[in-house]
């Protein structure tokens, strides 16, 4: 009888449903209070009634906040970092649409520390013999793909850490484009985050859409892009472009996170002959060809 009896959340007051009860030290909590709490708390259990009630006091605060945060870049692939650079603040979240989560707002100036660890996940391979069967390889062969997952230490009465997969689709090789992309993205990100100001400094703090900019170009190539965006999809139509946050656009700023969409170097090609430079954006003045003056109707 006392099993299946009735509870009411101690918050809302609400009836709590069959398999709905989510226990607080003290009390009970309902399901669609307990939808309200902040997704890096971790401590419910051993919270009491009354500091739920704070809790949701300071994630109704939150959210007001949240609708002043005006993200300037974004790092990750399916979780996201979005940076508010101009306020010093950040959010991580896996929300395409955020504001309806209302993810916690961080200041700078509650990162203790910027951690990321990249673990190596290995997956024997198979063939079949002739009678069909599954065998390994003689000697066995494996494939391999590289986890970047990201630990953000605050110091916040809440929660005390933010764990995230920086990663999308996971490199499958030491040092490829793809692994290099993020291993600069983890660099950037805690390079900003860390950032606290001091006197007598005269060098700016470096800025995250820049960094990610530099990175971007460091490693540049189709697998940069493949990797920047976490998918496989096919190109962006004409005129359209993917942003590093992954979304597709077709005007000068990205509608979803607001980042500037990056100029674009013009590729040449003799309209003459159809000769190509080895730097088909550095052409030189005459086609060594045909003699042919490189202009704006060589470009393609």
């Amino acid at each position: 009888m006392g099993f299946f009896s009735k509870k009411n959340c101690d918050i809302c007051g609400g009836e709590i449903g069959l398999l709905g009860n989510r226990k607080l030290a003290d009390g009970n909590l309902c399901k669609n209070c307990a939808r309200k709490l902040s997704p890096w708390m971790t401590d419910r259990r051993e919270s009491t009634v009354e500091e739920i009630r704070q809790h949701l006091m300071y994630r109704a605060q939150n959210q007001r906040v949240l609708a002043g945060v005006h993200p300037t870049a974004v790092v990750g692939a399916d979780t996201k970092v979005y940076i508010d650079e101009p306020g010093k603040r950040f959010f991580v979240t896996p929300l395409a649409n955020w504001r309806d989560g209302n993810p916690d707002v961080i200041s700078f100036s509650q990162v203790v520390d910027v951690q990321t660890e990249v673990t190596e996940h290995r997956t024997e391979e198979y063939h079949r013999d002739r009678e069909g069967h599954q065998v390994s390889f003689n000697p066995p062969r494996y494939r391999y793909s590289y986890e970047f997952v990201t630990t953000i230490h605050v110091d916040s009465p809440w929660f005390n850490r933010i764990r995230f997969e920086l990663t999308g689709e996971r490199p499958e090789r030491i040092g490829s484009d793809e692994y290099r992309y993020y291993e600069l993205q983890a660099n950037a990100l805690r390079a900003v985050l860390m950032a606290k100001p001091a006197p007598q400094v005269t060098k700016p703090a470096m800025n995250l859409a820049d960094a990610l900019s530099q990175a971007i170009n460091q490693v540049a190539g189709a697998a940069v892009t493949a990797a920047a965006t976490a998918k496989t999809a096919a190109p962006a139509a004409d005129g359209q472009w993917i942003c590093a946050c992954g979304a597709q656009n077709a005007g000068n700023f990205c509608t979803n996170c607001g980042a500037k969409r990056p100029e674009q170097k013009k590729v040449y090609r003799c309209d003459k002959c159809g000769w190509t430079p080895d730097d088909p954006t550095n052409p030189p003045k005459f086609c060594p060809n045909c003699g042919d003056p490189f202009n704006v109707s060589d470009a393609l």
